[in-house]
C-alpha cells in the first residue's frame, strides 16, 4: 500500500514532534501529564495538521489502556455502544482510551451516551476538535475534561519536519536531493502552520522534481506553483470564518488600515466577498456612525460595485471602503443609544404615548384630557418646540450621548444653543 510521506514521518516520541512548546515542552503541564501516566480526560482543540491526532496516538501507546479511535464524521450510537461493550470484558478491565476525532460532528445524544462511563472511569476520552469546543461539545462534556489548544505552526518551527521529509524522499527515490535556495523556507511560510499540509507540499515537489538518474532537483519555480493558495486556511462554516472576519472587524475599528487591508485580502483571496461586504456595512455604522455619516453611503456604493464588477475586480472598491472606514474618525453612540432603548423597550413592552403624539383626533366620553394639544415645531422658531415626546415613565430617559468627534459636537453646539433659547 501507497502510505503518504506525512504518515511515515509521523512522530515516534514526544521530542520528535514539531512545535507546541506552551504544551510540549520540558515542564509544561501536557508533558508532564502524559509523562505521569496518569491520563484524564482531554479535549484538543485546533486546527488541523498539528499534532493532535500524532499526540493522542503517543498517549494511547504509553499508557495500559485498550485503546479505540472513532472518528465523528462516521461514528454512530452503534459504534460507541460497541466500545461502551469493551469496557465489560476481560481486555477492557483496566478501563478503555478512546481517541474521539472531530467530536464537534456527534450529537448530543451521541455525546450524551458516553458520559456515565467517562464519569466513573470505565472510559478516558481524548477528543480533538477544530472547531471551538465551547460551542460545539457539549457542556457536560467540557465539564468533565481538561481543554488544550494547539496552535499552528511558525515558519522556524516547521524547517525540522520539511528537511527530515525531504531527506526520507531522497532515499526513497535513491538518488542524490539538490534544493535550490529558499525552497525549504517558502514551503515552510506557504503552508499556513500545518505541518501536513508542508510535508505533502514536499512530496508533491519530489514528484515534480527534475530528474536526472542521479538526482532529483527541486527549483523554486515549481515549489511557488505547488504552494501558490495551500497557504490559505479559511472554513467559512467555521472558527477561521469568524476569527478573520472579527479580526478585520477589530483593526478597522482600531484605525489600522493595514491590518484591515491584510484580514480583507485575506477574504479576498477565499472568495468570499458576500461575508467581506456584509461586514463592511456593518461597520459603516457601528463604528464609524455620526463621526462620519457619509462613510456608510460611499461603504454602499463600494459594496454595490464590487457585487457588480465581481472578482479579481471587486478588490478595489472594497480597498477603498476598508481604507476609508480604517482612518475615518469613530463613534459608536448612535447604536449604543439604540441597545439601551431596545433594553427598556424589552422590559417594559408596550407602553402609552403622550395624547399629543397619537394619530387621532377624537376624544371619547372617558378621556381625561380632551384634545391633541400637539405643537408643530414649523411654527415656532428655529423649527423646534419643547414638549414631551416620551411614554411618561420614560420621560426623562436618555438614550442618546453625544461623541467626542468633530461632526456630533458640532450638532451638539447648534442644539445646545437652540434649546438654551427657549
Amino acid at each position: 500500500m501507497n502510505v503518504p510521506l506525512a504518515e511515515r514521518i509521523r512522530p515516534q516520541t514526544l521530542d520528535d514532534i514539531v512545535g507546541q512548546p506552551h504544551l510540549l515542552g520540558e515542564g509544561k503541564p501536557l508533558r508532564r501529564i502524559i509523562q505521569s501516566g496518569k491520563i484524564p480526560n482531554m479535549i484538543f482543540y485546533g486546527p488541523s495538521g498539528i499534532g493532535k491526532t500524532t499526540v493522542a496516538r503517543l498517549i494511547a501507546e504509553n499508557t495500559n489502556l485498550r485503546m479505540y479511535k472513532l472518528n465523528g464524521t462516521s461514528a454512530s450510537i452503534a459504534d460507541i455502544k460497541a466500545v461502551i461493550a469493551e469496557t465489560e470484558t476481560f481486555g477492557g478491565f483496566e478501563g478503555v482510551l478512546l481517541y474521539l476525532d472531530e467530536i464537534q460532528y456527534l450529537n448530543k445524544k451521541q455525546q450524551q451516551s458516553l458520559l456515565e462511563y467517562i464519569e466513573n472511569g470505565k472510559i478516558t476520552l481524548i477528543s480533538s476538535t477544530t472547531e471551538n469546543p465551547y460551542f460545539y461539545v457539549y457542556n457536560a462534556i467540557i465539564s468533565r475534561s481538561t481543554v488544550f489548544e494547539f496552535k499552528p505552526l511558525p515558519p522556524d518551527e516547521i524547517l525540522p519536519a520539511i528537511r527530515r521529509a525531504f531527506q526520507l524522499t531522497a532515499e526513497d527515490f535513491g538518488l542524490k536531493l539538490r534544493l535550490e535556495n529558499g525552497v525549504v523556507e517558502h514551503i515552510a511560510r506557504g503552508c499556513g502552520g500545518d505541518v501536513r499540509k508542508s510535508i505533502n507540499t514536499v512530496e508533491l515537489c519530489a514528484l515534480s522534481a527534475d530528474n536526472d538518474g542521479e538526482s532529483l532537483t527541486v527549483k523554486m519555480e515549481v515549489v511557488r506553483q505547488l504552494t501558490q493558495r495551500s497557504n490559505m486556511r479559511y472554513d467559512r462554516a467555521g472558527d477561521e470564518h469568524y476569527d478573520i472576519l472579527s479580526a478585520l472587524q477589530k483593526s478597522i475599528r482600531g484605525s489600522d488600515e493595514n491590518a484591515a487591508l491584510h484580514y480583507a485580502a485575506r477574504l479576498i483571496e477565499a472568495g468570499d466577498l458576500i461575508s467581506l461586504c456584509r461586514r463592511l456595512l456593518v461597520i459603516a455604522s457601528e463604528d464609524v456612525g455620526l463621526a462620519y455619516p457619509l462613510a456608510a453611503v460611499v461603504t454602499k456604493s463600494c459594496v454595490d460595485s464590487a457585487l457588480q464588477l465581481g472578482l479579481p475586480e471587486a478588490r478595489i472598491p472594497l480597498a477603498e471602503a476598508v481604507v476609508l472606514l480604517a482612518t475615518s474618525p469613530k463613534s459608536n453612540s448612535s447604536y449604543l443609544g439604540m441597545d439601551a432603548a431596545l433594553a427598556d423597550v424589552r422590559q417594559g413592552g408596550a407602553m402609552d404615548f403622550p395624547r399629543h403624539l397619537q394619530n387621532k383626533h377624537f376624544d371619547g366620553e372617558g378621556a381625561k384630557v380632551k384634545g391633541q394639544h400637539y405643537l408643530y415645531p414649523h411654527d415656532f422658531k428655529n423649527h423646534w418646540v419643547e414638549q414631551q415626546y416620551l411614554p411618561d415613565t420614560l420621560k426623562d430617559r436618555v438614550y442618546y450621548h453625544y461623541g467626542e468627534n468633530k461632526t456630533e459636537q458640532t450638532a451638539k453646539a447648534y442644539w445646545d444653543k437652540i434649546k438654551g433659547e427657549k
